[in-house]
């Protein structure tokens, strides 16, 4: 492949876009682009989500994707020839993982090889979906090289979204890119100037830009599983971890507070470390390291199920089933986004046991509650699991409701209920790492 060495400022572009992947990532991305002038067409494959996009209607739970697409639908189609028609295409499919953990890179092959024959020369071609360091060069380049005649932009720009949070969004949070080219770099990064509101550092290759998004979440993953072996380690002494960890906090520098819970879920956190272990491996190193935080982390569903049998053991419940209010099924707070979720898992392993008989309840995934209302879970409930600490959960869930549904004990898989005030209630308390008997 060969490349334009003129560097053509996206000032006298006519600001043409088309978002590949129409998900968490790409469809907030496109929305953005739009508020700032850009004129854009997303392409999925997703038929049904397609529709929903160009009726105006949100495919998932976001607040600001529903807001923009209120105001007016996006274009899009399920045609990859729409990238032909413009000047910048960014593709942001997921990269998930294998049931066995292996880095699973077909859905941004066979997203590149659908858009490869529209590719036109001169065009912004930025990959934002997380990829160990190499694949850029060893996977997306070989494939475009499958074209010798075509000559466009390619670079690296990891996508950084943080779903539910009020503060930091696709708009704000900065962002790094590598490119293939030094005038690859150059164009994308005046490319995502013209949208964001946030810093674009440029990095040294493609190969760094790669690695920054492999390294940062590790970082969290790494964390979580350390305060997650803590948070098993206190519980056996007696010790609260979130009170340790709030009074770690207190210390100026040198410690970043991160809060042990029932596992890690999401699209990220729970997925990048495999792509750098396994990449790892290919280069001849073994992260002992990171596959140790996934093994820590992989095991809390299952430990976070295993104090229902201390829960009926300190308070001698004998009901047979035990009935379970089982609370959450997102990954995360306040999303519909179940992707990895640790509360998948925890279902998962409940219904396999002969002695207990679930009620699933979570506000913002209905299609997979098994009742429709959180008093329809708790009414003859013997236990609660609060596995997703979703607001309008945790604010429900005081002592006066748990004593009016004759609540024996409630697992609090993310430590966000006032441990102190469910015990004073007459409830026991059981957290990751903090128990509470009950008074």
């Amino acid at each position: 492949m060969t490349y334009i060495s003129v560097y053509a400022s996206l000032h006298y572009m006519t600001k043409r876009l088309c978002v590949v992947g129409l998900g968490y990532v790409g469809l907030p991305l496109a929305l953005l682009a739009r508020s700032k002038g850009w004129d854009v067409i997303g392409f999925d494959v997703d038929e049904e989500k397609v529709k929903k996009i160009t009726a105006g209607l949100p495919p998932f739970e976001d607040e600001y994707v529903t807001s923009e697409l209120s105001k007016a639908p996006l274009a899009a189609s399920i045609d990859a020839a729409v990238v032909a028609n413009v000047d910048v295409v960014v593709v942001a499919v997921p990269t998930p993982v294998t049931q066995d953990h292996m880095p699973d890179l077909e859905p941004l092959v066979s997203s590149l090889e659908s858009i490869l024959p529209h590719l036109q020369n001169n065009q912004l071609l930025s990959i934002e979906s997380t990829i160990n360091p190499g694949v850029m060069e060893e996977a997306v380049m070989p494939i475009l090289n499958k074209r010798p005649e075509l000559s466009v932009h390619v670079v690296h720009c990891p996508e950084r979204v943080n779903p539910g949070d009020a503060k930091w969004s696709v708009r704000n949070i900065p962002r790094v890119i590598g490119g293939i080219t030094a005038e690859a770099t150059k164009i994308g990064k005046e490319f995502y100037e013209s949208i964001l509101d946030a810093s674009i550092k440029e990095m040294g290759s493609v190969t760094e830009a790669e690695a920054v998004k492999i390294l940062e979440n590790t970082f969290r993953d790494i964390n979580i599983a350390f305060v997650n072996e803590m948070a098993k380690s206190f519980d056996k002494l007696g010790i609260d971890v979130k009170n340790v960890i709030e009074g770690a906090a207190t210390k100026p520098f040198a410690f970043m507070p991160h809060y042990p819970g029932n596992g890690v879920g999401g699209h990220c956190i729970s997925v990048d470390p495999y792509y750098m272990i396994e990449r790892g491996r290919q280069a001849g190193f073994d992260h002992k390291f990171l596959q140790l935080a996934r093994d820590i982390n992989n095991s809390m569903p299952e430990y976070a199920v295993s104090l229902i049998d201390r829960g009926v053991a300190a308070t001698g419940l004998t009901a047979k089933p035990l009935e379970i209010a089982f609370l959450g099924l997102s990954y995360k707070k306040d999303i519909d986004d179940i992707r990895e979720s640790p509360a998948l898992e925890m279902r998962e392993l409940l219904e396999k046991r002969s002695d207990v008989h679930v009620r699933v309840f979570d506000p913002h995934v209905p299609r997979l509650s098994t009742v429709a209302s959180l008093e329809e879970a708790l009414t003859g409930a013997h236990v609660v699991i609060l596995a997703t600490n979703h607001i309008n959960l945790v604010e429900h869930l005081t002592p006066e409701t748990l004593q009016k549904y004759s609540i024996a004990f409630i697992i609090d898989g993310k430590n966000a209920l006032d441990a102190d005030a469910i015990a004073s209630a007459g409830v026991l308390y059981l957290g990751i790492g903090r128990t509470r008997e009950a008074a």
